[in-house]
């Protein structure tokens, strides 16, 4: 496994003489730790795809360098990187039986025959393939075809990394969840460095302990889930991760205090210096904030509908022109079509040109 460095990588499909803004990836500095497993995550067309190819070596990019454990990379072939490469679709030899698929990249290595079925047996182990080693790949199912693509991945003890793209969107929702928990337990048995490219949220958020999630070719935040929920360093962030998503609204920010639609709502910090002529927006998560009965110090907003998941129910509103999505309280009754909104101020955030602004205690 390998500490990979990416210092000022940029690509663009149309040659470097391109402007930047076409490009398929503006240019991101950043480090990826030993051992991590982080997930790429963003909508199509984002750029995580071109990400993950400029570091398998699949792509070459038109600007910076990639750096495994400090060693520059970036003109090596995807062998002398010594990546493994699982893709969306099961790549797997139908004629051979499982257990040969899985160790055909360990006979390609010249290993011995004891060392490659000891490694064989443990691989199989860990994706319950174990029953099926002696059968012909080619009469398997779907979900058992891209477990036999995966341990294909992770048979190398010795790779630099294991790069997964968007692997389980031909599986079954219920399998994929079951195959979801096998990788993050595989990344803990196994100590490898892992990059899950996906642009669902909840794939994304179960397996990687770093996510970094990524909007019109750019990097616009990486952390851990808890940071991208909790601090939503961008507007697409907030909207992005959470279902439903972060509301964010326009707004007039003046010290400890939000206007929206007339109204004032607290915040927990202070906003006195926010860059001029810059579009000021609030953003708060739906958790966040509780309808309740219609009071004169409360924001009014106009009840659309209530959507019931079980364990909370949300109400959609509309506040002037503005749209909310807010939790109804365990037992709460709505009152007709009106109701008051009651804001968390520990939880409101406040963005100038959609970049989020830290404000002083």
């Amino acid at each position: 496994m390998a500490r990979i460095d990416l210092v000022d990588l940029a690509h663009s499909y149309g040659g470097n003489d391109a402007p930047e803004e076409s490009f398929a990836l503006k240019p991101v500095t950043m480090t990826w730790r030993r051992g991590g497993a982080y997930a790429l995550l963003g909508p199509s067309g984002c750029g995580k795809t071109t990400l993950l190819n400029l570091i398998s070596g699949i792509v070459t990019p038109s600007r910076g360098k990639i750096l495994f454990d400090g060693v520059d990379i970036t003109t090596q072939s995807t062998r002398e990187r010594n990546i493994a490469q699982v893709f969306q679709f099961p790549v797997i030899y139908d004629t051979m039986t499982v257990g040969q698929n899985l160790a055909f990249p360990l006979k390609n290595r010249g290993l011995p025959k004891a060392a490659i079925d000891a490694r064989v047996n443990e691989i199989a182990a860990l994706l319950d393939l174990t029953p099926y080693l002696s059968r012909k790949a080619e009469r398997l199912t779907a979900d058992a075809k891209q477990k036999i693509s995966l341990g294909r991945g992770l048979v190398r003890s010795d790779v630099a990394a294991v790069l997964f793209d968007e692997p389980l969107t031909v599986i079954d929702p219920e399998l994929k969840w079951q195959l979801r928990s096998k990788l993050k337990a595989l990344h803990r048995d196994l100590d490898l460095t892992m990059i899950y490219v996906t642009h669902d949220q909840t794939e994304a958020l179960t397996f990687a302990d770093t996510v970094v999630v990524m909007h019109d070719g750019r990097v616009v935040q990486s952390g851990t889930p808890a940071d991208l929920f909790d601090r939503p360093a961008h507007t697409f962030v907030g909207y992005f991760i959470g279902s439903p998503g972060m509301n964010i609204v326009p707004a007039e920010v003046k010290g400890r205090q939000a206007r929206i639609d007339g109204h004032t709502i607290a915040l927990n910090r202070s906003y006195d210096r926010l860059p001029a002529g810059a579009k000021i927006e609030v953003g708060v998560r739906p958790e966040f904030v509780q309808v309740a009965a219609p009071a004169p110090d409360l924001l009014t907003a106009n009840i659309e509908r209530i959507d019931d998941l079980g364990r909370v129910r949300f109400a959609h509103v509309r506040v002037g022109d503005t749209r909310f999505s807010a939790k109804v309280p365990q037992g709460f009754s709505v009152p007709g079509n009106n109701a008051g909104l009651v804001f968390d101020p520990s939880r409101v955030h406040v963005y100038a040109n959609s970049l989020l602004v830290e404000g002083e205690a």
